[in-house]
């Protein structure tokens, strides 16, 4: 389980650092396009232009915020610790379901295994957090059962 978790983090990296290129990569071409723009254009509609590229130069430098806190999230957890209770950055197994006690991200599959990034803040990451295997809970009538912390 050790090694799936080692996995699943450099997924999880990978992922976000494609995401932060992605929007490093846009933000770089609506700057150029604002530029390029402003050498050949006048009046009205070149202020309007100049308005929306820097209105969506906005929406993506605070997306490109979000996936840098998650990007210096992912940085902080050590692949190779082995946790006894569950904590952030513990790879869960409970119910025959994997979970990752994180940030909320998207689900994904490493090695044919599904596995489920979830935060710590969330109603079932807020229930696992300090959990030992073996230990159970019930949310919302469905009772849950540790197998495995790593």
């Amino acid at each position: 389980m050790q090694h799936l978790k080692q996995k699943v983090i450099a997924y999880y990296r990978q992922q976000v650092q494609d995401k932060e290129d992605a929007f490093r990569d846009m933000i770089a071409a609506l700057t150029e396009d604002a530029a390029n723009d402003a050498k050949g254009s006048a009046g009205d509609k070149h202020e309007t232009a100049l308005s929306m590229m820097h209105l969506e130069q906005e929406k993506l430098n605070a997306k490109l915020g979000e996936i840098l806190s998650q990007k210096a999230v992912l940085s902080k957890l050590d692949a190779d610790a082995v946790h006894k209770k569950v904590a952030s950055g513990s790879l869960v197994k409970a119910n025959g379901m994997y979970l990752f006690v994180s940030l909320a991200l998207p689900k994904i599959t490493v090695e044919g295994i599904t596995v489920i990034a979830l935060s710590p803040q969330s109603p079932l990451g807020a229930k696992l957090l300090g959990m030992e295997a073996g230990g159970s809970f019930e949310i919302n009538g469905t009772k849950y059962i540790v197998e495995d912390i790593a």
